[in-house]
């Protein structure tokens, strides 16, 4: 289970179709656990690729920690990714046959204090897609209005 979510990529869900999840560990130095407790981290842009019978996470920015010296480590450095190999194979295929795209979805530590992302794997939208979510969200929010509206309030 999950714990309390310290950053969530909301443009993956607005970018990708997400069909399936699985949990990973990633290896950290010290003050990327602190900048990341602190909640100095940006997932908006990063994506995991396999390599080399590794999974590594790219493009994810972890601010240098604000109290740290000269051993701070690089913002934007690839972190690998702790899976079991079978996952990592698994993943690797999906990405190479079906086309998908392997996306952090959200950063949270785990009820023993270990760093996990929750990645999630996505089937690029089309325009057209994004406008149907953005037009559904739009009248489901249109009908919660108007159904609080003539509700049992004051008038």
């Amino acid at each position: 289970m999950p714990g309390q979510p310290v950053s969530l990529n909301r443009k993956a869900f607005h970018d990708y179709i997400i069909e399936e999840t699985v949990e990973a560990g990633l290896v950290l130095t010290g003050t990327e656990v602190k900048s990341i407790r602190a909640g100095r981290v940006n997932l908006r842009d990063a994506y995991a690729r396999p390599e080399k019978g590794e999974m590594w996470l790219l493009n994810a920015h972890i601010a240098p920690y604000q109290a740290g010296n000269r051993y701070n480590h690089e913002p934007g450095r690839p972190r690998k990714l702790l899976l079991h190999r079978k996952q990592i194979l698994e993943l690797g295929r999906k990405v190479q046959e079906k086309g998908l795209t392997v996306v952090p979805l959200k950063l949270y530590f785990s009820k023993q204090g270990r760093a996990k992302v929750e990645l999630g794997l996505g089937r690029g939208k089309k325009l057209y897609d994004k406008r149907e979510t953005l037009a559904r969200r739009d009248a489901e929010r249109e009908m919660e209005r108007a159904a609080r509206g003539r509700g049992g309030g004051k008038g």
